[in-house]
């Protein structure tokens, strides 16, 4: 999971047919938009040509098809190529970070989107998966592992399987638990299922909100 990614609604366009890196960034932009707002489904190439102003045969000299267009979207928007991210300082910081990402309701939306769409669209699960299962996947694991190394989880647990069972406590989060942009309650339900792992830190003074 990232949060440095360029989700945000572009800025307005002048009119007029924008130059060769200004259209793909529009392309994928407004294929961003569309995604989170109508769905995989729903959405169409005509939709797309329209919301970043440029032609329907720009878009298809740059993607073959809808489906190549949302998994290049889904690489751009969730890079994880992010040379000034070094990984996060402990377990609190990293659970503190996804809790921040999944109180923007934007993002909330995007997942359930891309998780409705995996029996039409498995592309897109995929793509998904392929670009969080890098760099940041050995952070996640690198992060679990230092907590185990200092005590704060049990030494035989599997930090594979911890990483798995987080990933589970965020879709249910996402797909479950009514919206909410309280980061302190999502990151306060996330610790509360790590705890039951066995993780344990001291100096955590909040509870889970009921």
């Amino acid at each position: 999971m990232t949060t440095d990614h360029p989700g945000n609604p572009p800025a307005e366009r002048p009119p007029g047919r924008p130059r060769s890196q200004e259209a793909d960034l529009a392309i994928l932009s407004a294929a961003l938009d569309l995604l989170i707002e109508q769905g995989a489904a729903q959405l169409s190439i005509e939709q797309v040509a329209r919301r970043a102003g440029v032609t329907r045969a720009t878009v298809y000299r740059r993607f073959a098809d809808k489906t190549a267009l949302l998994v290049r979207t889904l690489q751009w928007a969730n890079h994880d190529q992010d040379p000034a991210f070094t990984g996060w300082r402990d377990v609190e910081h990293m659970l503190g970070d996804w809790a921040a990402y999944l109180a923007v309701p934007r993002h909330r939306r995007l997942l359930r989107r891309l998780y409705g769409s995996a029996d039409d669209y498995p592309e897109l699960v995929g793509a998904y998966r392929t670009v969080n299962g890098g760099r940041r996947a050995a952070m996640v694991r690198e992060t679990l592992g230092r907590a185990r190394a200092a005590g704060l989880l049990p030494q035989e647990v599997d930090v594979e399987v911890v990483e798995r069972i987080l990933t589970g406590a965020v879709l249910y989060e996402v797909g479950l638990e009514a919206d909410r942009e309280d980061a302190e309650a999502i990151k306060a339900h996330f610790i509360d299922v790590i705890r039951q792992i066995g993780y344990r830190a001291d100096h955590i003074t909040f509870h889970s909100a009921k």
